[in-house]
């Protein structure tokens, strides 16, 4: 089959496959005397495991590993466990970080719902956002204690 007719089957574009041909994750196909790419069946295969890997969150470079280790004969699932594992693990970051964001802007809808629009004066900034944010930076770098301050010596 030509790259357009692989490209429809694997939900991908024709310069993605070439990308791919280029990078080393597919191999590159027989060429007919016109030029024409000329791909068969495992070619479509292939282009789904990539692309159900980057979906699933994978790099190329991390789908490259695996797609080395099978043509090397290799077992893939103990590696791609630990992949999984290391991006699960990401993932759950990103949520706690996502969670702690919807929280402030949560706090700035209140604040800006209580707040009476005649306060508002200051030309160079909102009080809903300076507020909330000079409290999140506070909660994030707190001062110490002044006993547990540490002086160094001036060299």
């Amino acid at each position: 089959m030509r790259i357009g007719e692989l490209a429809d089957q694997a939900g991908l574009t024709s310069k993605t496959i070439r990308y791919y041909e280029s990078i080393g994750l597919m191999s590159e196909p027989y060429r007919h005397a016109n030029g024409y790419r000329d791909y068969d069946d495992e070619a479509v295969d292939r282009l789904r495991f990539i692309r159900d890997s980057q979906a699933a969150g994978l790099t190329l470079a991390e789908v490259s590993e695996i797609v080395g280790m099978k043509a090397a004969g290799e077992s893939t699932c103990g590696h791609t466990r630990s992949l999984l594992a290391r991006h699960i693990a990401e993932v759950d970051t990103q949520i706690e970080r996502l969670l702690a964001t919807r929280a402030e802007l949560t706090a700035m809808a209140e604040r800006a719902d209580a707040l009476d629009p005649a306060s508002c004066t200051d030309p160079a900034r909102c009080q809903v956002i300076a507020a909330n944010t000079a409290a999140a930076h506070a909660a994030a770098h707190p001062v110490p204690h002044p006993a547990h301050r540490h002086l160094l010596p001036l060299a």
